[in-house]
Parts: structure tokens; sequence; C-alpha cells
């Protein structure tokens, strides 16, 4: 799975981007400040880097110098709405996007896949049951069919897809589903989002083969599964 830096000083932020790129099936390294972030360099490769350009103990920008002169990857800037200088000198110095906060999700991961796919690094497809995901363009497929899933029916099962040997509490989910198209989920509407995946994906709703209740825990990912 492709491995995301991530440097961001506001550790909420920080959190919630580190669940969300987790549910998309990126691994993550952070470093909340610019000192942090280049020791870090140091350490595990990763494949792409996303950059708050202002940091506590310096800016961004030199983070992006340093990350540059030890590989080539993927850069993509966080920034302040309206801070058009700090995105212009990111771009000038090749910078391969930018995207302003607040930022809506969906988007930043598009973008992410975007950067991702010039470099051939996108995520693997998974396959279950007939259905495969391909993370990388968003597609699903059931027995070659495509099927429309909303952002959050998405969403969710990619988190099942990213943990196909783990029980999945619905605490678990819930977390996993922080702001997901900025609809509301509780434990109730969770309920109501697996009713409507599984009469999406599975070939029998009733006796699902592919999202599996475990009574009393969770759910998992049933079948066998391969990673392309």
């Amino acid at each position: 799975m492709p491995n995301i830096f991530l440097v961001e000083d506001d550790r909420a932020i920080a959190k919630n981007l580190t669940l969300l790129l987790r549910s998309e099936d990126f691994s993550v390294i952070h470093a909340p400040t610019r000192e942090e972030a280049l020791t870090a360099l140091a350490g595990d490769p990763f494949d792409l880097a996303l950059i708050d350009i202002s940091l506590p103990d310096g800016n961004g920008f030199t983070v992006y110098t340093e990350i540059k002169a030890a590989r080539e990857i993927p850069v993509i800037f966080l920034t302040a709405s309206g801070d058009e200088a700090s995105v212009v000198t990111g771009l000038n110095m090749g910078a391969d996007d930018y995207i302003t906060k607040p930022f809506r999700p969906r988007e930043l991961v598009a973008r992410i896949k975007t950067a991702l796919r010039k470099t051939g690094r996108s995520p693997a497809a998974f396959n279950v049951c007939g259905l495969r995901v391909d993370p990388s363009s968003g597609v699903v497929k059931k027995e070659g069919r495509e099927i429309f899933l909303s952002a959050l029916e998405y969403r969710l099962l990619l988190v099942f897809v990213n943990n196909p040997q783990s029980i999945l509490t619905r605490d678990r989910l819930l977390d996993e589903l922080w702001d997901a198209a900025g609809e509301f989920v509780n434990d109730n509407t969770l309920t109501v989002y697996i009713k409507r995946l599984r009469e999406k994906i599975e070939d029998d709703p009733a006796n699902p083969r592919i999202i599996l209740t475990v009574r009393g825990t969770g759910y998992r990912l049933g079948g066998s599964h391969v990673s392309e």
C-alpha cells in the first residue's frame, strides 16, 4: 500500500487525515513540525508527501526542498484559504498540487490518487467473491458490471477491503467514517448503510458472503480475497 508522509502541526486535522487516508488503503507517517519531518526523512521510504505550508518551527517549503533532495516523489501542499502567494511559491518550486483548508475529504483523496497515478504508485485492486474494487480509479465492479456507490457506501466498503483479516466493531466503523461526504453517521444510520451496501454488492443480501455479521462484535470481510 502507498505510504503517505503527512507534515501537519494541527493534531486534530492530522488525526482525521490519518483516519481518512488509512480508510482509503494508504499507510501514513505523521510529523507535526519541520524538525520532526526532517528527522523522519532518514526513516522509512514514502510515496507522496502532504505538507502544511505553515509549521510552528518554520515552513513547509524547507521540508519540500529536503524531500526533493533526498527522493523524487509527488508533493501536495496544504494551504490556508486565500493564501495565493504561498500557492504560487509552492507551484513555482515544483510542487505537484495544492489544496486549501478547509478541504473536502473526497477531493483530497482524488488529488492524491491522481498524483500517484502519474508515478505508477496507485493502490492495488482487490477482488472478493466476484467483487472487484479498484482504489486508484474508484470503480467497483460485480462480475464485470460496474456498481455505483455513494461516497459513504464506497468509503464503508474500503474499510472492509483495507482490513480483510479483521473483525470491525461498530465503534471502529463509526471512527473510520468521520465526515464522509459531509454526511452524519451514528449507530442507527450505520445499520442502514450496511444494509444498502449489501443490497448493491451481495448476490443475496439476506445471506451475505462479502460483509459478514459477527454477532455481538461487529462485521468482517468474508470469502477468499486477492490483491492484484
